[in-house]
This record gives C-alpha cells, structure tokens and sequence, in this order.
C-alpha cells in the first residue's frame, strides 16, 4: 500500500510577488475578500492552512470605495476603551471621511486569522487613500477585482 505525502513548502521555496488594487467605486466587501485570499496565500498551489505563503498587497483609493444598499448610512464602526461611558461609535460615512484607510483595513483584517499568523500576514497589507504609493520599484502587478 502507497502513503501519499503531504507537501510542506520550506521557507525559501515561498516566493512573495507584490500586488496593486485599485479599490475607486470598487465594493469594499469584495476588494476586501479578494485580498485577504491573497494575503493568506490560498490562490497558490502551495497554500498551507497553518504556514504564512501569502503575497503582498498593496490597496489606493481607499477613500472611494463604496458599500450597497444602505450600508452607508446604517453601517457602524464601534470600540469600548474599557472606562466607564467609553464606547465610541462611528458611522460608515464619519470614518470614511475621518480615516479611509482603516476602513479597508478593518474590512480585510476581519477577514483573517487571529494570533501570530495574522499579525504576519496583517503586516503584508499597505492601504492608501489616494493613488500615490512609494512601492514602484517593487513592480506591484495591477490585480482587477
């Protein structure tokens, strides 16, 4: 009888390529899966659940995104910050004006594992707001979502 073989990449077999998305009139929720899948490393043949083969990913226009329905006036950021009458709470329009780039970055982080693996792979994700980024010479390839 023949085992089968798991197949474990090494470390230096994982090689990382940089990615460019454009998120302007884009649905946040969909920019956001699309790259939490390639930060996690699963549109490679050598995904591996428990090891980070992710690539990197670099997101402009952040603060033109857009959300369906009524989101954009329903929708609700919140945090406690721990003291008695601390909750504050954000609508989707507030936060996107104040800060777009958290507002794609809480969508992808979200959508990661939590612990040591994704604060890895969270640190892979580079978020702007506008279409200026200092990563030309890494050659990011545009990825259309």
């Amino acid at each position: 009888m023949k085992k089968t073989k798991t197949y474990l990449p090494k470390v230096d077999q994982i090689q990382r390529k940089y990615y460019l998305v454009d998120a302007s009139d884009k649905v946040l929720g969909r920019v956001a899966t699309k790259v939490a899948s390639i930060l996690r490393g699963k549109t490679k043949r050598i995904f591996t659940p428990h090891l980070d083969t992710g690539d990197r990913v670099i997101i402009v226009n952040a603060s033109k995104v857009k959300v369906t329905g009524t989101k954009a006036k329903s929708k609700i950021y919140q945090h406690y910050s721990g003291y008695p009458s601390g909750q504050k709470r954000l609508m989707f329009e507030e936060l996107l004006k104040k800060a777009p780039t958290k507002v794609m970055r809480l969508a992808v982080d979200r959508m990661l594992p939590k612990g040591k693996l994704g604060n890895s792979l969270r640190s892979r994700l580079r978020v702007y707001a506008g279409d200026k980024h200092p990563h030309m010479s890494q050659q990011p390839v545009l990825l259309e979502v």
